[in-house]
This record gives structure tokens, sequence and C-alpha cells, in this order.
């Protein structure tokens, strides 16, 4: 199958100071990364295993790169060991960790056409990988991700999890219009002249690289192939949901100052891409009152998930005030850029310090509400988790109306 033709590479970032062993010495059709960071026990049996299956199962040449971002264990030393070993395999050592970091280091450097990566629990079936890729190969799609949450994807994994999965791609729905159903799977794919042209606009090195690439993608016109996929959860993920579902509503927020601004050239990447004709899949902005509660209440449904979601995660460990505050104010913080841009469709920084400062007093009135509600409770007894979210969801409700009263006011008007 013939590839495209790569499109003209724009200047690149600096990414880091690399340490890496030599290449295969064959030109290889796909370059699977495997970032790792203190994955010295699962490194081995994981490379083993994947170079074993695509030797047997994969029509084309390959490369299995394992990017180790400044790990402090034995990982750089079993990587070099599998390299050794095994003629495919290459590793590649960063001084700074970071999942995002790592994969923008080795892809900006890579000489395969097509580029993947995956986790190295190798949580996703891997007879997955070739509907992966296939699309990006014959030029048919750009990226390609693996979708846990479409309709025929069969995933074990537990409840929380499964319930902050959801409820993240619900605001990436809301607050981004993205139409891809699974921003986080780690199991994805992407040619190699469409990452030059993205990958010097992705900020992010962390967890929210994946989102934030996908969201520019679809945003230039590119094509994004999901795959559903087998997935099984890696019980001893050593990920901390807190405090990337705090970074990741961060990135979100960037995101949104991003293209609201216009420094997010989303025009000038179409452009480069070949895009122009393809429609936006970006949403209109509602001019009646109607169309503004119904976008308004969109976005603040995305803002409570996201609420409960940061204060469950931070309630067992700093108490129910402290989380009450913090998920409130990351939360109206977020909503105010989000109905600033989707609801009353303002670019820009003028009157920005304003609608903030609104958005604060309606801040200050949900937090009196959702902290006198939960002062109340507490007062009276034990109240239970159940009641607690209860009354918390009602006060949520009651902050909202006062939120959007107090933002067209000052917004829509403006208008």
């Amino acid at each position: 199958m013939p590839l495209p033709t790569p499109l003209p590479t724009p200047p690149t970032r600096a990414q880091g100071h690399l340490s890496r062993t030599s290449a295969t010495g064959v030109d290889a059709v796909l370059d699977v990364v495997i970032p790792v960071f203190d994955e010295e026990t699962d490194l081995g049996p994981s490379v083993t295993r994947l170079d074993a299956f695509l030797a047997e199962h994969f029509p084309y040449t390959y490369a299995i790169t394992i990017a180790d971002n400044a790990s402090t264990d034995g990982t750089w030393a079993e990587a070099l060991r599998l390299a050794e070993a095994l003629p495919r395999v290459r590793a590649v050592h960063l001084a700074e960790k970071g999942r995002g970091r790592a994969l923008k280091a080795v892809w900006s450097a890579s000489g395969s056409p097509v580029l993947a990566y995956m986790d190295v629990d190798l949580s996703t079936d891997l007879r997955a990988l070739l509907p992966l890729v296939a699309p990006l190969i014959s030029g048919h799609s750009d990226i390609a991700i693996g979708s846990r949450l479409a309709r025929s994807a069969r995933v074990v994994r537990g409840p929380k999890r499964e319930i902050i999965s959801r409820s993240y791609n619900l605001i990436l729905r809301g607050a981004l219009a993205a139409s891809f159903s699974d921003a986080q799977c780690g199991f994805k794919a992407i040619r190699a002249d469409v990452a030059a042209d993205l990958l010097p606009w992705v900020q992010d090195d962390g967890w929210f690289f994946d989102t934030e690439l996908l969201v520019l993608a679809q945003r230039s016109g590119l094509r994004i192939h999901e795959v559903p996929v087998d997935w099984v959860d890696d019980p001893h993920s050593s990920v901390d949901i807190v405090a990337t579902a705090r970074d990741d509503l961060a990135g979100v927020a960037r995101l949104l100052r991003g293209f609201g601004g216009g420094r997010i050239p989303v025009d000038r990447l179409r452009r480069e891409l070949g895009r122009v004709d393809v429609p936006s899949t970006v949403p209109g902005v509602p001019r009646g009152l109607l169309g503004q509660l119904v976008r308004f209440g969109g976005v603040g449904v995305l803002s409570t998930l996201a609420y409960f979601l940061l204060y469950l995660g931070l309630r067992e460990v700093t108490g129910a005030q402290t989380a009450n505050l913090v998920a409130l104010l990351l939360t109206a913080v977020a909503n105010t850029a989000a109905n600033r841009r989707l609801t009353f469709g303002l670019r820009g920084s003028s009157g920005a310090v304003a609608h903030h400062l609104g958005g604060m007093a309606a801040f200050g009135v949900g937090l009196a509400l959702t902290s006198g509600s939960l002062w109340l409770l507490h007062h009276l007894g034990d109240p239970g988790r159940g009641l607690e979210v209860a009354v918390l969801v009602l006060a949520n409700a009651a902050a909202t109306l006062v939120r959007f009263l107090a933002l067209r006011q000052l917004m829509a008007h403006r208008r």
C-alpha cells in the first residue's frame, strides 16, 4: 500500500537531551513507542511479547522504541539489554519525565512514516494494532486511536475509572466540541507527516498530550479513525488520578483560551495540511435566550461532573471543606472560560478580567451555598456520603442559576 507524500516540515521546538542506542538498520514502516518510567519489572516481558506478536502477525516492517523518561530504578539497564537482545528493539533515554515529552522527542526523530505508542502494561489486545495503523498506511486517515468507550469495545475495569473516563470525555465534548470518544486510551498512531505539523503546537508534556494532539487534529480538519478495543485494566497502575484530572482540566482551560484568543492558528494549520475545504466541527454560538440557556446548561453539567470528580478524589485526602473549595475554584474558572467562548461567543482578552471577576462573585455565592450546606449537614450529625452529595447537587444547581444570570449580564449584552 502506498504511503501519502509527506508535507513540508515546519521548524520544531527543541525536545531535550536524548541518549539512544543505534537504530535497527532497517527502514521500518511502523515505529511503536513504549514510554516508561520505573518499569524494570514489566518492561522485559511486555517488550518480548510485543516483538514476538509483531514478528508473527504484522505484515509490515516495524521497530519498537523504548522511551525511558528519567527512570530512577533499573529500567534503562533493562531497556539496553532488550535493545541488545532483540534486533527490532531500540532504546531512548530522556533526562526529564513526561509521557508527552517522550512521545514528542521520539516521534520527531523517527524515520518511520507511521508512528504509534502503547502503554507498557499492554492492556489493549494486540490484535487491534493492524486495524489501528492500516488506515494510516493506506492514506485514508491521519490519526488512529483505540477506544474503550466505543459500543463494541470490551473493557474490564473498576467503576471508579469507568466513571472518571466517561466524565472526562463528556467534558471534552461539551467544552471543546470533541468528536472522538476516548482521549486517554494508551493505544494511538499517527502519520509522521501529520505529526511534524502538529507536534510543534502541542504544549503539554504529560498526560494531557493525547487530548491536546487530538483536539488540534480535529480542528485542523484531519480524519481521526477509531478502533474499538478489548482492554483490561492494570490494577497496579501508578497513575495519580487526582493530579491527572487536575492537570487535564487546566489543559482544557488553556486550549479554550488559546482558541478564543487566536493564539492557536487553526486556519494556518488547515492551510498547511490541505484541509481548508473540510467543514469545521466547532459549534456556532447561540443568539437567543433559549439557545444560551441550553448551551450554558450543557457547560454547567460538564462543570458539575468535573467538580464532583475533583471533590471525590480530594475528599479522602483533604477533608470535605478543602476538597469543596479546591474543586469549586478550579471548575469555576474553567466554566467562565468555556461560557465566554461557547455560550456568548466572546474571543480575545477584551473584558476577560471583568468576566472572570463576575465569575468569581458567582463562585463566592456557590461556595457559600455548598460550604454552608456541608456545615449544616455535619453540624446535625454524620449525614453519609450519599446525602452529602445529594445536598451538594441542589446547592450547585442554585449556584448555577446565579452564575448564568451574572455572566449573561456581563457578556451577552456586550456582544
